[in-house]
């Protein structure tokens, strides 16, 4: 969901502060799509067409923009595919902005990922020097043994360097959750594959701090003010 509430919105692009925003609209002086608004009314911000007093209410220039996309399988994680297939970007489409994904997911693993055209804090999530920590479960078609786990755990080489330790947990007799601070590419299929594990499903279902479980494949929703503020803090 990408909707927020009125007064937010009016507070964002610099008209008023909350408080005289929510003042603004019992006073009547607010309507949205040419219909009178109401106090903690949602709106989509880059859909919906807020007026104060007749005059159109824009969004500040400058203001970033973040977004929280649950990542589909069969979806690439890359602003464009020279191929056609189908990309993050093209699951989240808003008029003006050109996000970009912070990071990758594989074309085979689904979950969380956020994007963003603010390319500092983008690359404050994908920089390993911030020590960003993601937690992915995996679901494997065998049961797990506990030599299993302190293989998983161990570090491995990829691309000529040795990976950080992960955090594993065995969930269930085949379920595994994994912490991983550098996401190298492929690190959590190769340690199973390392152990002879084959993963049936893959999802990422924390970024850091940041998680939501109610976020359905394919959808996506604004960062709250918490979660930008946690990013751009570390």
């Amino acid at each position: 969901m990408n909707e927020i509430r009125i007064q937010k919105y009016i507070a964002d692009c610099g008209k008023a502060s909350r408080r005289s925003a929510e003042a603004l609209v019992e006073a009547g002086r607010v309507t949205v799509n040419g219909v009178r608004a109401l106090i903690g009314q949602k709106i989509d911000p880059y859909s919906d067409e807020v007026r104060i007093d007749g005059k159109t209410v824009e969004p500040a220039e400058g203001k970033k923009t973040y977004v929280l996309l649950n990542k589909p399988l069969g979806v690439l994680c890359t602003a464009k595919d020279d191929r056609g297939r189908k990309t993050v970007c093209d699951l989240v489409r808003i008029n003006g902005k050109r996000l970009f994904p912070a990071g990758r997911l594989d074309m085979y693993s689904e979950g969380l990922i956020v994007l963003s055209d603010d390319g500092e804090t983008v690359n404050r999530i994908t920089h390993p020097s911030h020590n960003l920590t993601k937690t992915y479960v995996a679901e494997v078609t065998r049961s797990v043994t506990e030599e299993d786990v302190i293989s998983l755990s161990s570090p491995i080489e990829i691309d000529g360097r040795s990976t950080s330790p992960a955090a594993v947990s065995a969930k269930d007799a085949t379920t595994l959750e994994f912490t991983i601070c550098e996401g190298r590419n492929r690190q959590i299929r190769r340690l199973c594959e390392r152990a002879g594990l084959k993963i049936k499903k893959l999802t990422r279902v924390r970024i850091g701090e940041i998680r939501d479980s109610s976020l359905k494949p394919g959808k996506w929703r604004f960062l709250t003010d918490r979660e930008i503020e946690y990013l751009k803090g570390l």
